[in-house]
This record gives C-alpha cells, sequence and structure tokens, in this order.
C-alpha cells in the first residue's frame, strides 16, 4: 500500500476514528486503525471496539492499493503534530508502515487487514432519514440524563420509539433522578420501527460527526443494530440489549402548582448559591412565596448562601429541593425567555418545560433539605 495524502486531511478523518479505539485493550489489533488504500483514489479508515464502528472515506493520491493496520492513538498523534500544510506519505510493507513528511520520517509496526473484524450489520429493515439539526437536538436535550450506573445497563442510551397513537418520534434517557423527553415528528419510513436503546458511547461519536455535517442523515436499524450514514462517515453501532422502564409513568399530569421563570437569571442563582453546596449531594432549597423564590444552601463545612430570583408563582407557599447539578443540566436545554416550572409538593416528581407546545421535557425528582 503506498498513498500521499495532505496532513488536514489525514488528521481530520483520524479524529473521526481513533477516538472510537479504546486506549487500554486485550486484543491488539483493537488498538489498530484499518487503512485502505483504493484505486479510486481514496483512503478509507475504520475503526472498532466490536460493539461501535466507524468506517470513513477522504481523498488521497494512490500509487499502490492495498491494505493494513496501524495504531490508530500512535498514527493520530503523529499527524496532529506534523507541520501545517505537509504531505504526508504512507506506505505500508512487510509488517510496518513507513510515514514521510517533509523532513519526518518514522516507521510503526502494522498488523494484517485479514485479521481486523467487522462488525457484521445483517439486514436493517427500518431506514429513514433525519436532518442533522434533528439529530443534534434529539442527543443535546437527552444525553446528559443517560445513566452511568452499568448494573442498570438499560438506562446507558438513548432510548428510540415511535408512538403507537400519534405520528411522532420521541427519545428519552434517564438515570432514576431525572428523566428528559423529546418528541419530534415521524419520519418517512419509520412507522414500523422497533423501540431501540442506543448506547451511550455511539450517541457521544455521532454526536462529534453531527458538527461537520448539514445535511440528511441516513438512519438504518434493526432490533440489534443502527447505522448512521454521515456521507463521508458511516456509524455502525450494536444495541443495548435489555428493556427500556415504562417512563411515561414517572410523568406528573396533575401538578398544579406552576411557577414560571426566566431560565438564564434562574440559572445563573442556582448556580451562584450551589458553590456553596456539599460535592456529594449539591443540594439546593427553593422557598416559594407569591412572585419570590429564595433559593438557599446550607453547608456544614462550608457555611450559607441565599439569594432571591423573580418568577411569576401565586399558588401556596412551600419549599423544596433539588440536586442543583441536575437542575443546571436541564436549564442549560432550555432555549426561550421563560421556563414553566409545574410542581404538587415536596416529595413528588416536578415537570419543567419551556411551555405545553415545546418538544422537550423534563422531570426531575425533588430530594431531601
Amino acid at each position: 500500500m503506498k498513498a500521499t495524502i495532505e496532513r488536514a486531511t489525514l488528521l481530520k478523518g483520524l479524529s473521526h476514528v481513533q477516538s472510537v479505539v479504546e486506549r487500554r485493550n486485550t486484543i491488539p489489533i483493537l488498538s489498530n486503525v484499518l487503512i485502505e488504500a483504493t484505486a479510486d483514489g481514496s483512503l478509507r479508515l475504520m475503526a472498532t471496539d466490536l460493539d461501535l464502528q466507524i468506517n470513513e472515506r477522504i481523498p488521497a493520491s494512490v500509487d499502490q492499493p492495498g491494505a493494513t493496520t496501524v495504531s490508530a492513538h500512535m498514527l493520530f498523534d503523529i499527524a496532529r503534530k506534523l507541520p501545517e500544510g505537509a504531505e504526508v506519505q504512507l506506505h505500508a510493507s512487510e509488517g510496518r508502515m513507513a510515514i514521510r513528511a517533509s523532513r519526518y520520517n518514522s516507521s510503526l509496526p502494522t498488523l494484517p487487514r485479514d485479521d481486523f473484524p467487522v462488525i457484521a450489520e445483517g439486514e436493517l429493515p427500518t431506514q429513514f432519514e433525519l436532518s442533522a439539526e434533528m439529530l443534534k437536538q434529539i442527543i443535546d436535550k437527552t444525553r446528559f440524563a443517560i445513566s452511568t450506573e452499568e448494573t442498570r445497563y438499560y438506562l446507558n442510551g438513548i432510548f428510540l420509539h415511535v408512538s403507537k397513537e400519534e405520528p411522532v418520534l420521541k427519545a428519552a434517557a434517564t438515570d432514576g433522578h431525572r428523566l428528559a423527553r423529546v418528541t419530534l415528528p415521524r419520519p418517512e419510513g419509520a412507522e414500523a420501527m422497533p423501540d431501540v436503546i442506543v448506547p451511550r458511547k455511539c450517541v457521544g461519536e455521532l454526536r462529534k460527526l453531527l458538527d461537520e455535517v448539514d445535511a440528511q442523515v441516513g438512519v438504518s436499524l434493526s432490533t440489534t443494530k443502527i447505522r448512521f450514514d454521515l456521507g463521508q462517515a458511516v456509524l455502525t453501532s450494536k444495541l443495548i440489549d435489555g428493556t427500556f422502564p415504562d417512563y411515561t409513568r414517572v410523568i406528573p399530569t396533575g401538578n398544579d402548582r406552576i411557577l414560571k421563570l426566566d431560565p438564564k437569571g434562574f440559572s445563573e442563582g442556582v448556580d451562584r448559591v450551589s458553590i456553596i453546596a456539599n460535592e456529594k449531594t449539591r443540594a439546593v432549597k427553593m422557598a416559594l412565596d407569591r412572585d419570590k423564590i429564595t433559593l438557599s444552601v446550607t453547608s456544614p463545612e462550608n457555611g450559607t448562601a441565599t439569594e432571591e430570583v423573580p418568577g411569576d408563582y401565586s399558588a401556596q407557599a412551600f419549599e423544596i429541593g433539588f440536586n442543583s447539578r441536575y437542575l443546571l443540566d436541564i436549564l442549560g436545554q432550555i432555549e426561550g425567555d421563560t421556563v414553566e416550572v409545574h410542581l404538587a409538593d415536596a416529595a413528588a416528581p416536578t415537570l419543567i418545560r419551556e411551555n405545553d407546545k415545546a418538544a422537550a421535557l423534563y422531570v426531575l425528582m425533588p430530594m431531601r433539605v
């Protein structure tokens, strides 16, 4: 294999594929990126961790077609530190890859292309398209609520499903303390899609790729795999094999104490008082009275902090506590000038949304403070 490629092009492609590669691997070839030079003048880069796989095509000048695998992180670090504008020559033969650029020369060990594992996609019967913007919205408004608790593995992703009652696609994530859900028009072709849970790592890699895409993204899936076609890059992932809980049961419908606030001012107030909060609980108390909300934090180690924030509230006065980090994560996704907080009492789930027409809604469990 012999090819020449512009440094910026190589670096961009490697930045996408190397982040799929785990830093520690018991299987040596999983530390490598597959590089295939094709006669049509392109390099195919491919990386996998056996659950997630990325393929990317980048333009190159190919002198000798062929394929090999080389350390993904090593090659990425070399490309990152080469001078801007450099032309990079890659030449693989007899178990080594020579890398030349300007006055730089190096040689890396390779492993055979035939040993590189590939995720077998199988049939992907459900196929539809979503705009890159819509996919970004799905991810940004839900992923902060994905659980990191490995024992509840079925919560370690975003739950995608279509409604049986109306033509919508819903995405939800929860860690048991908070829930985020976004509802969007159902794309054509998704009518019979199965309920699927897209893993956290796939969500993170997809979100990075979406920053460079402004077109439609092809989505193909079965009950076990999902593939995102982003043009030059294709991301394939196994789905989480588990049952997502019926989250609709925790979405409150009768919370009649309604508080309306400016999300930016409220968020800044919560952020300021939470500096004092205990690192473990991050608890902040809200005392609600007529058109007056007092935020307060009391910490035996750090002292106290209070701040009044303006709000529209006319129901009965009471106090409620929340984890400030969870509250700030939700407020960070509110784009309008007003946020509605639907409360019941100090122990019941609280509903937060922009308004009743907003695509996203959030549920937050209160804390004892």
